[in-house]
């Protein structure tokens, strides 16, 4: 399996925004279905955005109207927009196909944190 490289992490004050990247990888060549989960420390995986190869979208509650997930075709990359950030995004996130994801195959991450 082509492992997933997230990047675009860092550390932010509460209100601010970030923008992750998922990519450039030829698993966007012909995936169904794309996620950005995340893991607090001490937590198990959260989903918290999706989008399909036909561009729908869905969110978790926590994230819905703060956070944008969209993918670029011609890039092979997949983003995640975060605005509005709280300490309680503070995670490691990752983009992963959920059919991945439920075999607990996971790339590195990349840390973002929220200061208040």
């Amino acid at each position: 399996q082509v492992m997933l490289v997230e990047s675009g992490g860092g550390l932010v004050q509460a209100g601010g925004s970030l923008r992750l990247s998922c990519g450039p990888s030829k698993r966007f060549f012909d995936f169904n279905v794309m996620g950005w989960y995340r893991q607090a420390p001490g937590k198990q995986h959260e989903l918290v955005a999706t989008i399909t190869s036909g561009g729908s979208t869905n969110y978790s509650d926590s994230v819905k109207g703060r956070f944008t997930i969209s993918v670029d075709n011609a890039k092979k990359t997949v983003y995640l927009q975060m605005n509005s950030l709280k300490p309680e995004d503070t995670a490691v996130y990752y983009c992963n196909e959920p059919w991945v994801a439920a075999v607990g195959s996971w790339g590195q991450g990349t840390q973002v944190t929220v200061s208040s």
